[in-house]
């Protein structure tokens, strides 16, 4: 199959579950990023564990444990598949005021889990977000992009620079 074609069209342009019935199950791991903008105010709490609603990063993280879960069921053209591990990673820098939140997500299937990563950084976001509204809605989240992936029929990784390998 061609790099160029796009997998999820069938020849009639329609959008479609890419069939991996004929795919051997292998080990796959995939890490995501996603990054929270704030007020250093803001991010001094979310470090403190002082937000109106609680301690924002371990709700944030187990936010994003449980998304990734539920992939299958928010992404409409993704299969579902049995994680064998996810994490959330979460780290504040007060002074820039940034959080950042770094998931890692694996399994052994005939499909990647790049998609469980990057939806688990996604919620585990909005949850930061959800989390901090009482103190500042101009929060933002700034990105959310694959940082590698292993396994199925090459890996990937994103360099040091932000570009793609």
């Amino acid at each position: 199959m061609s790099e160029t074609r796009l997998t999820h069209l069938d020849e009639d342009g329609q959008a479609r579950m890419v069939d991996v019935g004929a795919k051997q199950p292998s080990e796959r791991r995939a890490r995501a990023r996603a990054r929270v903008r704030m007020t250093p105010a803001t991010a001094r709490a979310v470090e403190a564990g002082d937000a109106p609603k609680g301690e924002v990063l371990g709700v944030a993280r187990l936010a994003g444990i449980q998304a990734a879960k539920q992939t299958g069921a928010l992404i409409p053209l993704a299969h579902p598949i049995p994680l064998t591990f996810v994490d959330v990673a979460a780290g504040v820098d007060a002074d820039r005021g940034l959080v950042e939140l770094v998931s890692e997500a694996r399994t052994v299937a005939r499909t990647g889990v790049e998609m469980e990563a990057m939806t688990a950084c996604a919620v585990a976001a909005l949850t930061v977000y959800d989390m901090v509204k009482g103190l500042e809605r101009g929060v933002e989240l700034e990105q959310v992009v694959l940082l590698e992936k292993t396994g199925g029929r090459h890996d990937w990784r994103r360099d040091d620079d932000g570009e793609r390998d």
